[in-house]
């Protein structure tokens, strides 16, 4: 008995053994098969750490401050006023920047804060090579060339009397020539979907697009109106600045700016006449000559009481910026609620560029309340005044297209004040400077309904004509 015993516990031993053994074996080998296990190991054997090659070539962490009144560099302000007051076309050559420059740039202008690859380990060597490749194929739509298009205009200069003013009509005048009409935007870096205004109309349905700004804001709004309508009297639009306050004053010329809604769709677009962007107010309310208080930091009343009712919000300002306009329309500049009395900022130039700062940072400072919102500043549109200015002779009678060049390859802005505001903002760049500036042919020029002599007008654009390509870009962005 005592044997049988011995032996049954041998067997027993044998048993449990040769049963650990397998389970041993089953163990490791399926420790090496299971992902698991990966997650044990340290991050620093599952993350390559790049190179230091590869970090001196990836952008550089750029934390260029904002520019404000105290800090504006001359060399932008100079820079600005080449372009405002110059007809020679600002275009970059195709060697000026080094790719690592323009890689920075474009993270710059994002808003986007460079990535610092050193302490991502989310990434792997081959995720790293694709991030930089797509930095590289974000849309820049400022950058392309001009080409012929037998498609345009978008709309009929003769018929779309009913929002376009005749003074902008140039089919109305005498002007004999208009192949500057025949020509569209291609950007360089991606696709730009051709405008179709019932496809327009549905993606804004419930949807108000508000521009305010000058008088070239009013001409991007009109534009947009004929585009939307396609150039035809529609009775079924309808007029509803009062909802806006946008009636016309006794004594006015006309009103502070239109509104007109698509029923179909619920689709708004309105003007807003803000020639500064400041806030304007009569410092005798009862005196029509009373001076009146141009407040540099704080955005026009309209964009602040209607703003929580607009869906996309384009801005632009500029050309106000000068000594006779503010001297003749009496405006006198305040910051703070008081006078200005900060000689520096009282430059023209340095007052533009603060007040164009304040609007932007109050706009930012908005957008976490009024998510839906999207906001736009679109740069400065060129004046092609030659061999003189508008009250000096200048002129602009040429009226062959891209004579001066098609192509636009600069990477940055030629704005550099609205460029440099932006920066950081959610708020994006319309840029529409340096594609404009190669199209002096589509100015106004000295053409009139009448026939009689006048000034020529180098600022104002013929529509149909470029404003229609502004809108196409801002579309593509929406």
């Amino acid at each position: 008995m005592k044997g049988g015993f011995n032996y049954n516990m041998m067997g027993r031993l044998v048993s449990v053994t040769l049963t650990a053994l397998v389970c041993t074996t089953i163990l490791l080998w399926a420790w090496e098969k299971n992902p698991f296990a990966d997650t044990l190991l340290l991050a620093r054997e599952r993350f390559p750490i790049p190179s230091i090659d590869f970090l001196e070539d990836s952008p550089k962490n750029s934390s260029k401050s904002m520019k404000t009144d105290r800090n504006i560099q001359g060399k932008d302000i100079e820079e600005t006023n080449k372009i405002q007051n110059s007809g020679a076309a600002p275009i970059q050559g195709k060697d000026t920047p080094s790719a690592t420059i323009d890689e920075t740039k474009k993270i710059e202008n994002s808003g986007v804060a460079p990535t610092d690859y050193a302490f991502s380990p989310i990434m792997d060597g081959h995720n790293l090579n694709a991030t930089s490749t797509d930095q590289r194929k974000v849309c820049n739509f400022a950058k392309g060339r001009w080409i012929p298009d037998i498609r345009r205009p978008l709309y009929s200069g003769f018929h779309c009397k009913q929002w376009l003013s005749a003074m902008w009509a140039c089919r109305l005048t005498q002007r004999p020539d208009f192949s500057f009409e025949g020509y569209r935007w291609k950007p360089d870096s991606c696709e730009m979907p051709d405008f179709e205004r019932s496809s327009f109309l549905r993606r804004m349905q419930d949807k108000t697009i508000a521009f305010i700004g000058d008088s070239l804001g009013r001409q991007q709004f009109q534009s947009l109106m004929c585009m939307a309508t396609g150039g035809e009297e529609s009775l079924e639009v309808q007029n509803v600045g009062k909802e806006y306050g946008l009636v016309k004053r006794r004594g006015a010329i006309r009103p502070d700016g239109w509104a007109y809604r698509f029923p179909k769709t619920n689709t708004t677009i309105l003007y807003y006449w803000s020639a500064s962007l400041c806030d304007l107010v009569p410092l005798n309310s009862s005196n029509r000559t009373t001076d009146v208080a141009m407040h540099l930091d704080r955005p026009p009343a309209f964009m602040r009481q209607y703003l929580d009712r607009f869906d996309v919000l384009v801005l632009n300002t500029g050309h106000h910026w000068n000594r006779g306009k503010i001297n003749g329309n009496r405006w006198v500049m305040y910051v703070d609620g008081k006078p200005n009395q900060d000689k520096r900022r009282a430059q023209i130039d340095r007052a533009k560029n603060f007040t164009i700062h304040s609007v932007v940072r109050w706009l930012d400072s908005q957008l976490p309340s009024h998510p839906h919102l999207k906001t736009f500043f679109r740069t400065i549109s060129p004046r092609h005044f030659f061999n003189g200015d508008w009250n000096t002779g200048g002129s602009c009678d040429n009226t062959t297209p891209l004579s001066g060049g098609s192509e636009v390859v600069q990477e940055g802005s030629s704005d550099v004040v609205i460029e440099a505001a932006l920066r950081g903002t959610k708020t994006k760049i319309l840029d529409i400077t340096a594609l404009s500036q190669l199209r002096d042919e589509g100015h106004v020029s000295r053409y009139t309904i009448r026939g009689t002599a006048a000034g020529n007008d180098c600022l104002h654009w013929c529509l149909p004509g470029i404003p229609d390509t502004w809108n196409e870009l801002l579309i593509a962005q929406i």
